[in-house]
């Protein structure tokens, strides 16, 4: 398969300084009485190609050097508050020095233009947007109330054109709210009527499932940033990961002949997103996928996505039932070395309530990189891609623009 990039311009800085040195060298002639002459003079090696560096790279690796590691930390974050008042919620971003924001049903009244109006006070840094993220799936998961276009039960029953259209226009809603990265398109795939996210699959097969996937990413070109949610594949279980931690036995090769088909496609169609899921595929870890370095191994290696690694609500693993995660601050180290570029966490106004106060998980992860527990190359690397991610849509008047 050749190698996908989920967002333009990401590319490792370290590589593009190593020169490729091409080299040639005369061989010995032989004279008609069969001596041999003297040695050609070597061919001088072609002069190595000047590495280039853009402007976009460049600015990251300048505002990467002069961060903190508690700004790197934080810019790793999606967080949530609730509330419409843009003051308030400046004000939260610019206390918690978060990278993203996720919009919730509690941050939206009134109409698409009001919600654009909140979103406006997550704004803190002029010159470097944040992430805005939001779930507008359509159908049964919509934030924005007035997305009257046919969601997934709909769309799985019409030709996958149908998708590229409806997801279009749901992305030119999500943008006029003010959001730029749309957490929408389930890539999921089951035929059990009875699984929790039944409603929300594009597919009962994975074929039809990747082909309206494919579609879907490619209507959100160009104008926000696409997700596919909620890897590797919660269709393999009937099981709720908002109140508990669902396994399948699945193997690797059987996985890899379906539910990563959808996937597949999706980043092959340009998605800048992928969602783990916490969902434990026992065959290739025992631990969640969102917490597992194998299937971030897998993603990046095997399916060649370079955008950005992103966890389903951090909440859940602690809602879970299952006292291994019951740590918040554990689950988020795990997460980070497992290979996540964000952490989202869905938190309530009151710490006390969501279990998570942002300043102590900040200051146990700052202690845990200073101690060694988290390398810093490995925050580096995330936050990098941040950057170049944000500077993207900051360039691009919202989005990054369509490859191509």
């Amino acid at each position: 398969m050749s190698r996908v990039r989920g967002i333009r311009g990401i590319a490792v800085l370290a590589a593009l300084a190593v020169p490729v040195l091409l080299g040639g060298c005369g061989g010995a002639s032989t004279s008609a009485g069969g001596s041999s002459s003297a040695p050609a003079a070597p061919v001088p090696s072609a002069a190595s190609p000047t590495p280039t560096v853009s402007a976009e790279e460049q600015e990251a690796a300048s505002r990467l050097a002069a961060m903190s590691v508690r700004e790197k930390l934080a810019t790793m974050l999606m967080l949530h508050r609730p509330g419409t008042d843009p003051a308030d919620l400046h004000d939260f971003m610019a206390g918690t020095g978060a990278g993203g924001f996720i919009l919730m049903g509690d941050n939206v009244a009134g109409s698409v233009q009001d919600l654009a109006g909140t979103a406006a006070g997550l704004q803190v840094d002029d010159s470097l947007p944040p992430l805005i993220g939001i779930d507008q799936e359509g159908g049964d998961v919509s934030r924005i109330g007035v997305d009257d276009g046919p969601g997934a039960a709909e769309l799985r029953d019409e030709p996958p054109a149908a998708s590229r259209t409806a997801f279009a226009a749901r992305a030119a809603l999500v943008r006029e709210a003010g959001a730029n990265l749309n957490f929408g398109i389930i890539a999921d795939v089951t035929g059990d009527p009875d699984s929790f996210i039944a409603d929300r699959v594009l597919g009962s097969d994975p074929d039809r499932a990747g082909d309206r996937v494919e579609q879907a990413v490619l209507g959100e070109r160009g104008i926000v940033l696409s997700t596919l949610k909620h890897f590797p594949g919660h269709g393999l279980t009937a099981e709720n990961s908002h109140t508990s931690l669902p396994q399948s036995d699945i193997s690797l090769e059987d996985w890899r002949k379906g539910p990563a088909l959808p996937f597949e496609r999706g980043i092959g169609a340009g998605a800048e997103a992928v969602m783990f899921g916490h969902l434990r595929l026992d065959s290739v870890d025992s631990a969640p996928a969102s917490l597992s370095a194998a299937w971030h191994r897998i993603l990046r290696d095997e399916l060649h996505f370079e955008g950005l690694a992103v966890t389903d609500d951090m909440l859940m693993l602690q809602h879970s039932g299952n006292d291994t995660y019951a740590d918040p601050l554990a689950n988020a180290i795990q997460a980070i070395d497992a290979g996540n570029d964000v952490l989202l966490y869905v938190l309530a106004e009151d710490p006390e309530v969501s279990g998570v106060d942002p300043e102590e998980l900040l200051s146990g992860l700052v202690t845990a990189v200073e101690d060694g527990g988290i390398p810093e190359e490995r925050v580096d690397d995330s936050v990098r891609r941040l950057l170049l991610t944000r500077i993207g849509i900051r360039d691009h008047s919202g989005t990054v623009p369509a490859a191509g």
